[in-house]
C-alpha cells in the first residue's frame, strides 16, 4: 500500500470499549448446557480427534456457535462464553466438549511436533533454555503477540491463585495509533521480519521465515506478530542485523498496545472459554502465582483454528502459515518425522 489508510469497523475497538460489543459476551442458557451434556454422552465412544459437527449435536448451540463464528471475522475479533459449569465434568470430559464446540468455528491445527490438537497451558516447571519450554508453560508475563492460526481458542479449566490476568489489544487500532503517531514506521512494520522457527517447532525444516507485523490483501487488514521469535532471529550471527528503525518499529508497537487505555484487562475464570482472532488482535497475560496444591494449579486448554470464513492473506505468510487463500486449512506446526 503506497498511501496506508486508517481501518475503520468493528475490529477498530480501544480499551474497555469492546466490553459494550455485543458480540463480547455470551452465556451459555440451561438448553445449551442440556445439549452439551446429550451430545457429549452421545459421542463418548469416538476418539476426540473423530468427534465433529455431524456427531457433536448442537440443534440450538451449534447455530449460536456459527454466529459466534461470524463475529469473529466481522465483528470485533473476541469472545468471552460464560456459563459453562466446569466443576460438573472431568478434565477429559471438559477437554471432549471444548472440542465438540469448536468444531462449529473450525478445523483444530497442529500446536506442536508432536500433533498435539489441544494444548495444556500450565507452568510445567521447566528451566530457562529447555528444549520443551514455550511461554504458556511457565508462569512468567507474556508479552502481547499472536499465535500461528486464524482463531484460539481457551478453556479455563483452573484459574490461578492469583496473577494470570489476560489482556487484550485490536492490533487494528494499534496499527490506526502508530499511523496517527508515527507514520514513518508503517513502512518498516509492512515489510518483512524475520522470524527463527520456534525450538518446539521440529518438523519444520526452515530455520527461519518473513512475514510483516500489518499487511493488506485486497484491502482488508491482518497482523501477525510474535516477538520473541523475531528477536531470536536478529540475535543469530548468519543474519544481518535488524537496523535501527526497525527495531523502534517494534518498540512502537510494544509501547503502544501496552498503553492501559489501547487494551482490556480482564480474568478468566475456571469454566470460561475465549476466543480470539489473531489476525486483528494480540493478547497477553500476567506472571501468575499457583496453589501449592497440584489440584487448584491453573490450567487451561488451548486450540488453534483455521476458520472456513478467514480473510486471504498476503502471499508473504505461505512459508509459516502453509496457505494464504481465504477459508484454507493453513497454520498450526507440521507433526515431525520422528514421531
Amino acid at each position: 500500500m503506497p498511501n496506508p489508510k486508517p481501518v475503520s469497523g468493528p475490529s477498530a475497538w480501544i480499551g474497555d470499549e469492546i466490553k459494550q460489543r455485543e458480540d463480547w459476551n455470551f452465556t451459555l442458557t440451561q438448553k445449551s448446557l442440556d445439549e452439551l451434556s446429550q451430545a457429549l454422552e452421545q459421542t463418548a465412544d469416538l476418539p476426540l480427534i473423530e468427534i465433529d459437527r455431524k456427531t457433536f449435536q448442537l440443534p440450538a448451540l451449534g447455530q449460536q456457535l456459527l454466529r459466534v463464528q461470524h463475529q469473529l471475522e466481522h465483528g470485533s475479533g473476541a469472545t468471552i462464553i460464560k456459563g459453562f459449569p466446569v466443576d460438573r465434568y472431568s478434565p477429559e470430559e471438559a477437554e471432549r466438549i471444548f472440542w465438540g464446540m469448536t468444531t462449529y468455528l473450525g478445523t483444530a491445527v497442529s500446536q506442536s511436533a508432536t500433533n498435539e490438537r489441544i494444548f495444556h497451558v500450565r507452568d510445567e516447571g521447566f528451566k530457562v533454555g529447555h528444549p520443551n519450554a514455550r511461554g504458556p508453560n511457565t508462569r512468567k508475563r507474556l508479552s502481547f503477540h499472536t499465535d500461528r492460526c486464524d482463531v484460539i481458542g481457551f478453556m479455563c479449566l483452573q484459574q490461578a491463585l492469583s496473577g494470570g490476568i489476560n489482556q487484550l489489544v485490536s492490533s487494528v487500532s494499534v496499527y490506526n495509533q502508530i499511523l496517527r503517531e508515527r507514520p514513518d514506521l508503517i513502512t518498516e512494520l509492512m515489510a518483512p521480519y524475520y522470524y527463527k522457527r520456534h525450538n518446539v517447532d521440529k518438523g519444520n525444516h526452515l530455520p527461519y521465515c518473513q512475514q510483516p507485523i500489518f499487511s493488506f490483501r485486497d484491502g482488508v487488514f491482518a497482523s501477525a506478530y510474535l516477538r520473541v521469535l523475531i528477536d531470536r532471529a536478529y540475535a543469530d550471527n548468519d543474519l544481518t542485523p535488524m537496523s535501527e528503525k526497525q527495531l523502534e518499529a517494534l518498540n512502537y508497537v510494544d509501547d503502544v498496545a501496552a498503553r492501559p487505555e489501547m487494551h482490556v484487562e480482564f480474568r478468566q475464570n475456571s469454566g470460561d472459554i475465549v476466543l480470539l482472532n489473531n489476525w486483528i488482535t494480540y493478547h497477553r497475560r500476567t506472571e501468575f502465582c499457583d496453589s501449592e496444591d497440584p489440584a487448584k494449579r491453573r490450567h487451561l486448554l488451548r486450540i488453534w483454528l483455521a476458520t472456513p470464513n478467514s480473510r486471504a492473506l498476503d502471499e508473504m505468510f505461505r512459508a509459516n502459515y502453509g496457505a494464504v487463500d481465504a477459508g484454507a486449512i493453513r497454520g498450526g506446526m507440521n507433526p515431525s518425522a520422528l514421531h
